[in-house]
């Protein structure tokens, strides 16, 4: 902005009306600096990756890698060099934030997404064990998805895993295509903790969750195995490493939300500077292993809406009247109570098997009550 000169006989009243809004231009700047940092600070933007229709074709288009909001360069050059395993990385964050919404759907915070950058809102800003629980099922989707993609053919830089097989057991020998999950998990690790490199506690948070998403693949791979002889009479059966469904790896993270370990920030001198470090709460329970899941602040009850917490609140959310878990009425409703409305619904029935091979079925509308929360 320039204000023109003036002579002295204007007065000083407009040159203190421009030097006024010269300062309101340079609060707004810094507010908006201020809000961006506070966006890229929170927790990692990248995570837009999995609702970016674009970000599908970054496999052959590698000028898009810089179009991807929230990339530190590590993350920039990583993308570049292997392009072609991108759309796994989306495609993994993608599956990860589903399997959130799945594991929460009956909670007062169910993993919900809102249209922004920051695709959780603001209620990923503290370190609470929601925090947790998204970055460790991110970064086990994105392991997951390259995982799978490598065994699939889909990349020409990973395959299948042909380490650490040992010798086969009693009717049966290797074969088939063993699943890479330590390809995966280095993808995985390379890529989503490149930004956690900060010496603060929110950092050492990330990067601890981070690896215990990624270890839930390894503890879960599984040995699968395919019969060979005539008839199926399986007289050799063939054997491979495979990731189980993602379903499981969401129970398995789910379990360990629930048992999280609350910790607390230590901070102490090291020849970089001051450093912070989490170490246990209590000292009288187990110290969190690797494969564990920790925060150190508390969480919001997501009762109500809070535009500062990103609690969008349990108003006209579907409760269960029978169940006295969190997703029934009492709980779920926070004490609000519930509204009971009918609801027709059309649905299949009187289907019947016909020879061969089809069914064919009716259609009957049934009546159903479904409760919201007040």
């Amino acid at each position: 902005m320039t204000c023109a000169p003036m002579s002295a006989h204007e007065g000083i009243l407009p040159e203190m009306f421009c030097g006024t809004l010269r300062m309101i231009y340079l609060g707004c700047f810094l507010l908006l600096c201020a809000s961006l940092t506070h966006v890229t600070a929170s927790y990692p933007i990248w995570w837009s990756l999995a609702v970016g229709q674009q970000y599908s074709s970054l496999g052959t288009q590698p000028i898009l890698c810089g179009s991807i909001p929230g990339l530190v360069p590590k993350q920039l050059r990583f993308c570049r060099n292997y392009v072609e395993i991108m759309p796994s990385v989306a495609e993994g964050v993608k599956i990860g934030i589903q399997e959130c919404q799945h594991q929460f759907r009956g909670r007062r915070w169910n993993c919900t997404t809102v249209n922004d950058l920051a695709i959780f809102g603001p209620v990923l800003d503290k370190a609470t064990r929601e925090s947790a629980f998204v970055h460790a099922i991110a970064s086990a989707g994105v392991t997951f998805a390259v995982t799978r993609a490598c065994a699939e053919g889909s990349a020409t830089i990973c395959g299948c895993d042909t380490r650490h097989k040992g010798p086969p057991g009693e009717g049966w020998k290797w074969g088939g295509c063993s699943e890479d999950v330590e390809f995966g998990s280095m993808v995985s690790r390379e890529f989503a903790d490149a930004r956690e490199n900060r010496p603060d506690a929110r950092s050492a948070m990330n990067r601890h969750n981070n690896e215990a998403g990624r270890m839930s693949l390894n503890d879960n791979v599984f040995l699968k195995c395919k019969c060979h002889g005539l008839s199926g009479s399986c007289e050799v059966k063939t054997c491979w490493w495979s990731q189980p469904d993602f379903r499981v790896i969401g129970d398995y993270m789910k379990d360990k939300y629930d048992s999280a370990s609350e910790m607390v920030v230590e901070k102490h001198r090291e020849s970089r500077g001051w450093v912070e470090t989490l170490r246990p709460k209590y000292n009288y329970f187990k110290p969190p292993t690797d494969r564990d899941l920790v925060y150190y602040e508390n969480s919001p009850n997501f009762c109500d809406p809070n535009p500062e917490t990103g609690s969008f609140g349990t108003r006209d959310r579907s409760c269960n009247l029978t169940s006295h878990g969190i997703d029934g009425c009492d709980l779920l409703c926070c004490g609000r109570g519930h509204n009971t409305r009918t609801e027709k619904r059309k649905e299949k029935c009187h289907c019947i098997f016909h020879w061969c091979c089809y069914v064919s079925c009716q259609e009957c509308m049934r009546v159903y009550d479904v409760h919201t929360c007040k």
